[in-house]
């Protein structure tokens, strides 16, 4: 029997399974889907918010502000990009202005430091680009961006390295009360465990109700994204948002930490059997255009590269839902934004939660929080690619020219915790596939490097799983048995 169970490996699933690991607690992370940060973490807004637009006194508000603090160290200590680029939410009104009024004022009450509302004047001084018609802004300078799934799948392989199990592709069927915990189902597989954490993003309602819980409810909220070439990265430097509404932070502009430019999200509300829905849309596209360019000038959507739907878990009760309806079982549902900035915090809260049920949390004496940045060779300098490159000659060998991908970071992505098994996986982890020509040329190359490493044909290499494959056959033997 397990200590812990985590269902789902998304950000907030990880950074909970490596914050039990630094306990001698025997942990078990499972997720339905052929790799981690497959939900809403992979497809989100990478913003470390500073902290200001949740309401006070709110779960979201207090430990949105506690993870922002924290994120600095964890992505440090896990090898992840997080810069502290600050944020502006700009006004072009009076009723704009009332509206960043009443953020300052929330702002402090929450604890956010070194909120500051600047004039037209000043704000065009700090962002150059930012549209002429905006007349005041709340800057936020300890707001920070990330690579949200690339901050996942370091957790996870840290909480690995640690000692924790992954099990992929287990899409919880059903879950028993047991003497002593519970036992947690997927077919014909099964895992029992003192404690379960429902960290199932979009299906938390459905998880909770296994155990009796109905007390909340989740619907997806669409937000669709267009991402710009790294030509167009450098147009702002801070994270631009747009006044708030009730559905969210509006369409923002921002830098990404490998360089180029993020415009999104929409935000649609969506019916519950949707919650499968990642379709992209015209009507989505030409909200970001519109509002986007209305934001900052000079946004050069023909640089376009790819585009992106991500569904948000909004819960039914305007907060984080992190509750214990059962000893040992706790959720951690409704996790919308902040909840990529709030995750650390809320591992924390979890941990916690636990304890005061009298569950003993001994110390892990070898936990090891350091892991080796994915992209150290990138970032290497020629003195060092070269000394890498003497011992291993697959670093000399250039896979993805976009993005400049060697053979020898793609292979040790694929031997290294949590391992990649597709296409999508050695992308999130290596960049190989994410440049202009979005892997039409390096696909083929990564596709012989997986079937090689998990030693199967070519054609069982899948582009994320399932039935997305890749080749069918070879191309001389198609039609030769006809």
């Amino acid at each position: 029997m397990y200590d812990c169970v985590v269902i789902g490996a998304g950000v907030v699933g990880a950074m909970t399974a490596r914050e039990l690991s630094k306990y001698n607690l025997k942990i078990c992370i499972v997720d339905k889907e052929n790799d981690v940060a497959m939900g809403a973490t992979k497809a989100n807004s990478a913003i470390v918010h500073a902290g200001f637009d949740a309401k006070e006194g709110s779960l979201k508000a207090r430990l949105n502000v506690q993870g922002s603090k924290m994120m600095e160290q964890v992505a440090a200590d896990l090898g992840v990009k997080y810069i502290n680029n600050g944020s502006l939410v700009i006004g072009f009104n009076d009723e704009d202005k009332k509206t960043i009024a009443e953020l300052y004022e929330r702002g402090k009450n929450n604890g956010v430091e070194n909120l500051e509302i600047v004039d037209k004047k000043r704000l065009h001084e700090i962002e150059p680009n930012v549209s002429g018609n905006a007349v005041c802004a709340l800057y936020a300078p300890t707001g920070s961006i990330i690579c949200p799934y690339e901050l996942t799948i370091a957790a996870v392989g840290n909480a690995m390295d640690n000692g924790a199990e992954l099990k992929l592709n287990f899409p919880v069927e059903k879950i028993d009360v047991i003497d002593g915990g519970y036992e947690v189902v997927s077919g014909r597989e099964k895992v029992e465990a003192r404690m379960v954490i429902n960290a199932a993003g979009l299906y938390s309602d459905k998880i909770a109700a296994m155990v009796g819980d109905e007390s909340f409810t989740v619907h997806p909220r669409r937000g669709e994204y267009i991402l710009l070439d790294k030509d167009a990265g450098t147009l702002v430097n801070r994270t631009i948002f747009r006044t708030p509404s009730k559905m969210g932070k509006g369409i923002l502009v921002s830098p990404t930490v490998d360089g180029n430019l993020l415009t999104g999200p929409t935000s649609e509300d969506m019916d519950c059997y949707e919650k499968g829905n990642k379709d992209t849309t015209a009507g989505g596209f030409g909200k970001i255009i519109k509002e986007a360019m209305e934001n900052v000038d000079g946004v050069q959507f023909r640089k376009t590269i790819t585009s992106f739907c991500g569904l948000r878990a909004v819960g039914s009760t305007g907060d984080f839902i992190i509750t214990s309806p059962k000893q040992g079982f706790v959720n951690a549902a409704g996790i919308e934004s902040p909840g990529l900035s709030a995750s650390p915090a809320i591992a924390q809260y979890i941990a916690e939660m636990l304890k005061e049920q009298g569950y003993e949390f001994e110390e892990n004496k070898d936990f090891n929080p350091k892991r080796a940045p994915m992209h150290h060779f990138r970032e290497a300098s020629i003195e060092e690619k070269n000394e890498i490159i003497k011992k291993d000659k697959s670093f000399g060998r250039i896979i993805c020219r976009c993005e400049t991908v060697t053979e020898g970071e793609i292979l040790q992505a694929i031997r290294t915790n949590p391992k990649p098994t597709d296409l999508d996986g050695v992308k999130r982890r290596t960049r190989a596939q994410m440049g202009r020509c979005q892997g039409g040329f390096c696909m083929p190359y990564i596709v012989n490097l997986l079937a090689k490493e998990m030693n199967v044909p070519v054609e069982a290499v899948t582009k994320c799983g399932g039935k997305s494959v890749v080749n069918f056959s070879k191309t001389k033997e198609v039609g030769a048995n006809d």
